[in-house]
């Protein structure tokens, strides 16, 4: 007969599955994602904000993206690190950092399709209503759009894990090398009926608002750009707009990954590693991807490389 323990504020981590030999590589691998995510995303950001060329709608809009990277990844990846030399025995953690882990977990995924859906907008406006987009797209507006893609992820997110605290629990594994939603909710030995129900409607609303949001968006861009005999404006459409889709085509794709991989628990390592993926290949493409894209950060840092070079001259 299983053994339960009620409400226990002490959890146990099932890990990921590492044999000893490629403890270290994984590790390592781990660490310098971390390590090139936090200098890449910090770096765009202050970038950006020192220099005023860079103070525009679609620039600050961006921003969101490695803030939200350079948070979620830094609640994840500092504690897998820890946890990946530990033995299975000592991957304990408490159950209020565990609520915590859960909520920005789902808040980076979450704002990481609101923060896109924002960046969709604003380009529709430039490229669909160009003579307007400055009466639009002002100081105020960016600061609404930015304020709602952060407030209706947490409002839901924070619904989603406000459903699961209420539960009591009666077991103390969570089934995952970090905690999440999910992971926290099948702890419990009520009824997860409703959690189940929230959870399944999160997903389809926000999957349809994110996708119905671009695909119409970028439909419109392309009719335009189809009918316009302005080469100037195709080019600088399809050059803003392909970086756009890239980034939101990663994202989605590795997200897709770990819910469909939820469906086969054999592969429940693989759908680990999925997971941790999806945190460490958006948040070290975006930097790079906007960054080679963009003429005016390109133009920034070859000024700055170009200084360096003077100075270090004389």
């Amino acid at each position: 007969m299983e053994n339960y323990t009620f409400n226990s504020f002490t959890l146990q981590l099932e890990g990921l599955k590492v044999k000893q030999a490629s403890m270290y590589p994984v590790f390592f691998f781990f660490l310098f994602s971390y390590l090139f995510i936090m200098i890449a995303n910090v770096g765009i950001v202050v970038l950006i904000f020192i220099d005023k060329s860079l103070h525009q709608p679609m620039y600050l809009l961006f921003c969101n993206l490695p803030v939200n990277d350079v948070i979620g990844n830094s609640i994840l990846l500092p504690r897998l690190l820890s946890d990946i030399l530990k033995p299975p025995s000592k991957l304990l953690i408490a159950y209020y950092e565990c609520v915590v882990q859960a909520f920005t977990t789902h808040m980076f995924g979450t704002t990481s399709h609101t923060v896109l859906m924002i960046m969709a907008f604003d380009r529709y406006v430039a490229i669909c209503n160009p003579l307007r987009y400055a009466a639009i797209m002002t100081n105020k507006m960016v600061m609404k759009l930015t304020v709602s893609a952060w407030g209706v992820a947490f409002v839901l997110v924070g619904i989603l894990l406000g459903l699961t605290i209420r539960l009591n629990r009666c077991r103390t594994l969570i089934t995952n090398p970090y905690c999440d939603n999910a992971s926290l909710f099948k702890l419990s030995c009520e009824s997860v009926f409703i959690n189940n129900i929230y959870g399944l409607t999160f997903t389809v609303v926000l999957f349809t608002a994110s996708i119905g949001s671009v695909v119409l968006t970028y439909t419109k861009i392309t009719v335009v750009c189809l009918t316009s005999k302005n080469k100037s404006l195709n080019s600088k459409a399809l050059k803003t707009c392909s970086t756009h889709l890239v980034m939101y085509m990663v994202m989605l794709f590795c997200g897709m990954l770990v819910i469909a991989l939820h469906r086969f628990p054999q592969y429940s390592n693989e759908r680990k590693m999925s997971a941790i993926l999806f945190h460490i290949i958006p948040g070290s493409l975006n930097p790079i991807i906007y960054g080679v894209q963009s003429k005016e950060i390109q133009k920034f840092m070859l000024k700055m490389f170009r200084s360096r070079k003077v100075l270090s001259s004389k």
